[in-house]
């Protein structure tokens, strides 16, 4: 699996896809952090806008994209939407030096274009330049490399954006990494056309209609977008609750979330890395209903420890407890499971949907899973509202966990 790296035909589009999720993380972060340091009473709204500016662009140009992705050829479609990421990263940088809060949420819903745009050539490239012994293996390295760059892109765009001259890093950064990635792209393999007479449909309603309903006539791939769409929203409830945890439940700092948010992003690269190896190289979903159980078993875990621990403020204080080193085992269990439980899934999307249509598959998947996320905040939200406690919401989504993984076990086993 490794040696997947090293080649042409996956490498160029694996450091394309990682270099993608480090440059939007770094914007989104930069601009959360300075919102709230330069902003103070406007700030919490820019915070709170800024997860739904990104995910919008999902919901209204999915269906575009992936009829693009199947009608035209998927590697020419990965070099354009690089292109666009640096014309887009060109105008952050007019944002940053201008200190311009709007043009930057306009350069994020921008970026949240570009990703709606790639993430069904990525996606659906991947059957092209693999074997169906390297596609679990593919699946896994890409799942591994999107959530370390969300990481990596995370940590440095809150630690570059408050230096002296944070705006100006943070803008030369990412023109930078967006070069680095347009120049990765001209190296990934061109493969054959999925559709050439595919007639692009640009009503949104219209479009996505047809594809729920055809994703809903092929029963493997529908299973596999709700298994993916639930693994979303969970791990959105998951992520959104940690800083709560950490405030609320520990009395610590964002040093904290910090440590947590680089456990749980290791967990899930592990995991995904590990599917390749237990599944042999073979596709099957056998583990998945597993995994669910796994995640909520440690889910449940994590909160029970994070009402009982006590104050642990700061990175010292959990690392030199018994109860913080727990918490931080459950928490890598639980990513190391949804990196097992989600990777299976996209490789059935891939699998079982007809070449002519597998990037409008996950175009598919990929409005539902923003659906998903959007009510799982809300859902949060409300819960939240009423109990004021982060480890009760996330015993509440151990629970519903349980219930979906049995729901799945059912279903696979018919």
């Amino acid at each position: 699996m490794w040696r997947l790296l090293g080649s042409r035909r996956f490498g160029a589009l694996f450091v394309t896809q990682a270099l993608g999720a480090v440059n939007d993380n770094l914007f989104k972060n930069a601009l959360v952090v300075l919102a709230l340091y330069r902003l103070a009473h406007v700030g919490p709204v820019v915070v709170a806008l800024a997860g739904g500016v990104f995910i919008l662009p999902y919901a209204l140009f999915s269906t575009v994209a992936g009829q693009v992705a199947d009608k035209f050829e998927k590697s020419q479609v990965v070099r354009l939407t690089k292109w666009w990421e640096l014309g887009v990263m060109g105008l952050a940088a007019l944002g940053f030096l201008a200190g311009n809060i709007g043009a930057l949420l306009a350069v994020l819903f921008g970026l949240g274009v570009q990703a709606a745009f790639f993430s069904p050539v990525k996606y659906g490239i991947l059957p092209d330049l693999l074997t169906e012994a390297e596609l679990v293996g593919g699946n896994g390295l890409i799942e591994a490399g999107t959530f370390l760059g969300i990481l990596a892109g995370t940590v440095a765009g809150g630690a570059l954006i408050v230096l002296a001259d944070g705006p100006v890093v943070v803008a030369a950064a990412g023109l930078l990494i967006a070069v680095a990635g347009l120049l990765a792209a001209y190296w990934v393999p061109r493969v054959a056309v999925a559709a050439p007479g595919l007639r692009v449909e640009w009503n949104i309603v219209r479009e996505t209609n047809v594809l729920v309903r055809d994703a809903r006539a092929n029963r493997p791939v529908w299973l596999a977008i709700l298994g993916i769409s639930w693994f979303w929203a969970m791990g959105a409830t998951v992520l959104a609750e940690l800083p709560t945890v950490v405030r609320d439940n520990l009395r610590g700092s964002g040093h904290e979330v910090t440590l947590l948010l680089l456990v749980f992003s290791v967990g899930i690269g592990v995991g995904s890395v590990l599917c390749g190896g237990l599944m042999r190289g073979g596709v099957s979903v056998r583990l998945v209903p597993w995994m669910g159980l796994g995640i909520s078993l440690f889910l449940l875990g994590f909160a029970q420890l994070a009402r009982m621990a006590g104050v642990l403020p700061g990175v010292h204080a959990v690392l030199g407890s018994a109860a913080g080193w727990l918490m931080l085992l459950d928490l890598f269990g639980l990513a190391v499971c949804g990196g097992i439980f989600s990777v299976p899934l996209y490789v059935v999307c891939q699998e079982k949907a007809a070449p002519s249509h597998r990037s409008r598959m996950i175009a598919t998947n990929n409005i539902l899973n923003a659906a998903a996320m959007v009510v799982a905040a809300l859902v949060a939200a409300g819960l939240f509202a009423a109990m004021g406690s982060a480890p009760v919401i996330l015993v509440v989504t151990a629970v519903l966990n349980l219930l979906v993984a049995g729901a799945l076990a059912v279903r696979l086993k018919n």
